[in-house]
């Protein structure tokens, strides 16, 4: 795992502004004459002492609550001092400003999170789901990174080390004494649990897969001619008056931003500038920004008048859609084209009938976006997973898939399960290189 940090560091761990309170972290090895020097008093561990916090004349700084947790039961595994003072701005950088002149140095971000995992307090896992729980959006994604932290998709993760070791063993075995005449993998049913685990990769990679739209959400973009409906149908997502509507064409002429949750998965909706030809040198920059939003979109909601269907103009600008985008039409103002709410499916993709005005058929719009989010039901078994999770899990069972398919070729097989075993154990920190290490918490909060 690589050698734990050294020295002393301290860093503000409350959000920056004004506040009731605010706390400076210090993390280092025998922290008892620094909390004496700076309080005056020797802390008793895990026990909250009110104190004055003296300037280096004696002076008090501020007065508040000191904490001291004595390595090795500490969140770092270190010596750790919390000193919880008023949460003004000035005296937060006066309180940092003392630790420093007494020896300790400015943490660098994720410092504090990385020598708990350096020092086993944490796998890597958990020290991600700390950042992930700061950082959630939605209710769905707090409670999903909460279980990540408490150690649930790394309990999960290890069982299937755990029997892919096992399995490994068998195989082994079986290379290690080939005249014997008791069938190792027969004997012990190996092919039917390589079977189960390939089944629990699955599952696992599956959860994950559901869990990244936690984290990220979707990025959907609706597109179309100008006046079929765009900004009332953002409005009708947003379930508020977030765009201006009008008869007018050419209103939009700006993309207008709104992240709705639904099903706890976060969409971030881009209402866009009609598509048209235009001689308006405004207008037409907000339609060049359109189609840059229609790139990075993973699904383009793509609106046409329901009393005309989709016409040669709108066919034209389904041709210019991407590849790889997922394209639904929506045939907006289904109640001035007397029609009902509906939703279709047939060679050219699927298309919902609706209208954005009074809120028909916006229930098969919402069954539409989560199964373009690939999302069927998923709850409380979600592994809020980042993109190296994904990688990792997709690799393991790529690997143990190919071992399965090897098993009468002993020497294969072995192999296979190995790099299935490694990159499962990636997940957790067990085999990562340090400079991913770097990469992963360099992106934390500072103080944490």
């Amino acid at each position: 795992m690589g050698k734990p940090s050294t020295g002393t560091i301290a860093a503000i761990a409350t959000a920056a502004g004004r506040g009731g309170i605010g706390v400076v972290r210090v993390s280092g090895s025998g922290l008892l004459p620094f909390a004496q020097a700076l309080c005056g008093k020797t802390p008793v561990p895990r026990y909250a002492q009110l104190c004055r916090f003296l300037g280096a004349d004696g002076v008090a700084i501020d007065q508040g609550i000191l904490l001291y947790f004595p390595a090795p039961h500490s969140f770092t595994g270190e010596d750790v001092l919390e000193l919880q003072g008023h949460g003004g701005p000035m005296v937060m950088q006066l309180l940092l400003a003392r630790c420093v002149e007494l020896g300790a140095r400015l943490a660098e971000p994720g410092e504090f999170s990385r020598r708990a995992f350096l020092n086993d307090r944490l796998d890597l896992v958990q020290a991600e789901a700390i950042a992930d729980l700061i950082e959630a959006g939605t209710a769905a994604a707090a409670r999903s990174a909460l279980r990540s932290l408490s150690g649930e998709f790394s309990r999960e993760v290890r069982a299937l080390v755990a029997r892919l070791v096992e399995l490994r063993m068998l195989v082994e075995a079986t290379l290690d004494f080939p005249e014997e005449e008791i069938d190792i993998l027969r004997d012990t049913d190996a092919a039917l649990r390589l079977e189960r685990i390939n089944a629990d990769l699955a599952s696992l990679l599956g959860r994950a897969r559901a869990g990244r739209l936690l984290r990220s959400g979707l990025h959907v973009v609706i597109a179309g001619l100008p006046n079929v409906g765009k900004s009332s149908l953002l409005n009708r997502l947003a379930g508020d008056e977030r765009a201006i509507v009008a008869d007018v064409a050419g209103t939009t002429r700006d993309a207008v931003r709104e992240t709705i949750q639904l099903e706890g998965i976060p969409l971030h909706v881009v209402d866009t500038a009609g598509l048209r030809d235009t001689e308006d040198v405004v207008e037409r920059m907000g339609i060049e920004r359109t189609w840059r939003e229609i790139e990075r979109a993973d699904v383009v909601l793509q609106l046409v008048d329901a009393r005309t269907g989709e016409t040669a103009a709108d066919r034209e600008i389904a041709a210019l859609l991407p590849a790889g985008v997922e394209r639904i039409v929506v045939e907006n103002k289904c109640d001035l084209a007397l029609r009902e709410a509906e939703r279709r499916a047939g060679e050219g993709g699927v298309s919902i009938c609706l209208s954005a005005m009074n809120g028909d058929g916006i229930d098969l719009l919402h069954d539409e976006l989560l199964r373009v989010a690939g999302w069927s039901g998923h709850g409380e078994d979600v592994v809020l997973a980042r993109e190296r999770h994904l990688e990792a899990l997709g690799i393991a069972a790529e690997k143990s898939a190919l071992a399965a398919r090897q098993l009468d070729r002993i020497e294969l097989c072995a192999e296979e399960l190995r790099l299935a075993q490694e990159a499962l154990s990636r997940i957790t920190g067990e085999f990562t290189a340090d400079d991913l290490l770097g990469e992963i918490f360099s992106r934390f909060c500072i103080g944490k």
